[in-house]
């Protein structure tokens, strides 16, 4: 797996999907949900493997936004993209999670045993492993600072098999989602 800090290069956007959540453990909840249903309707349909990283991914980010990214009175915002692939048949989902904390930035793995997601003296709590579990299971991750305020975008790449045609590009922010 990849870290990087900086973003991936330009690529087309099929489709993009972005929900702005209060900063509690439920809406990174409904996060995980309505970023699973995006998936589905872009081909990536529910029990396959892509999705389930991908929810996986997007379940690790937001947490970690509403846990070490939270501010009193501040949401969290979560960024869907599809971009374009080599082939028709695949496409790189790009997950994106903004905080407004930008004092706390992600820190990969500090020695090989933690790579390999092996428990070491540091991660013995309960806390901890979530972004081990970005590291493995995402094909590029890294961190930027908000160009537009405080705080940070943590983002992570998958690139998945779809079963359909990616729907044409969708926008739905909170005062123009479909009831």
């Amino acid at each position: 797996m990849n870290r990087t800090e900086q973003p991936a290069p330009a690529t087309p956007v099929h489709s993009c999907f972005t929900l702005r959540f209060s900063s509690t453990p439920r809406r990174a909840r409904l996060a995980r949900r309505l970023c699973g249903e995006r998936l589905d309707a872009w081909g990536i349909p529910y029990g396959s493997d892509a999705h389930d990283v991908l929810s996986l991914l997007v379940s690790e980010l937001a947490t970690n936004a509403v846990i070490h990214g939270h501010m009193t009175g501040r949401d969290f915002r979560v960024h869907l993209l599809a971009l374009s692939a080599t082939d028709a048949a695949t496409l790189t989902i790009r997950v994106e999670v903004t905080d407004t904390r930008g004092d706390r930035l992600p820190k990969p793995p500090a020695t090989p045993a933690a790579r390999a997601g092996e428990p070491t003296a540091d991660s013995a709590g309960t806390g901890g492993r979530g972004l081990f579990l970005v590291e493995a299971l995402a094909d590029r991750w890294g961190c930027v600072q908000r160009p537009d305020g405080p705080g940070k975008t943590v983002w992570a790449e998958y690139t998945a098999a779809t079963s359909a045609t990616v729907v044409a590009v969708a926008r739905y922010g909170p005062s123009d989602a479909p009831s």
